[in-house]
């Protein structure tokens, strides 16, 4: 057992080396192995986080690769499949500015505060699954064609909106913490 304490992050690791290849499949039009990548990258998704709750495997490097990893493979897919033209380039462009601002405020917050212990919120997590779930709905029309454009549109405005409403709670519920640890440091 004692070796297996750092298999959630090789799992982790090996999601994050996922990202450019799935990127690149999608851009040749190679829809089957894309969606095919991104399903094992779904897996590995799932089993890091399994193994890190079983093996009690939980570490500060673990959490930030995993949000890495996350973060990575929702840029580099909805960038390549909105050069591809198969999502819109607003949604993409909103999927990834809500990532872009989460990761400036970690920084901010940790050089203008300090440490922090990072973990998803219950809205990143839909948000996350909501954005999983229109990717794959997406590869597989590709392939095989049968959504029709309104459910596509009616999907990209759902993954629109939750990304959004996630990615406020993100800046409001950090900049709260922000203000409480300022006034804490201050007041001592």
């Amino acid at each position: 057992m004692q070796g297996l304490q750092y298999l959630p992050n090789i799992l982790t690791g090996m999601r994050l080396v996922m990202a450019i290849p799935i990127a690149l499949l999608i851009l040749r039009n190679d829809y089957a192995w894309a969606l095919g990548l991104g399903i094992v990258a779904g897996v590995t998704d799932a089993l890091d986080g399994f193994f890190a709750r079983r093996l009690d495997a939980h570490s500060a490097l673990g959490a930030g690769m995993d949000a890495a990893a996350d973060k990575l493979l929702m840029v580099c897919v909805f960038l390549s499949l909105a050069s591809v033209g198969l999502l819109p380039w607003w949604l993409a462009a909103i999927v990834v500015g809500r990532d872009v601002i989460i990761v400036l405020g970690a920084g901010a917050y940790r050089l203008l505060i300090g440490p922090f212990d990072f973990a998803p919120t219950v809205l990143s997590k839909v948000n996350m699954g909501v954005q999983v779930l229109y990717l794959v709905a997406v590869l597989a029309d590709a392939l095989v064609s049968v959504s029709p454009p309104a459910l596509d549109s009616a999907l990209a405005v759902l993954v629109a909106l939750v990304a959004v409403a996630s990615g406020v709670h993100y800046v409001l519920s950090w900049s709260r913490r922000a203000v409480n640890a300022r006034g804490t440091v201050e007041g001592k």
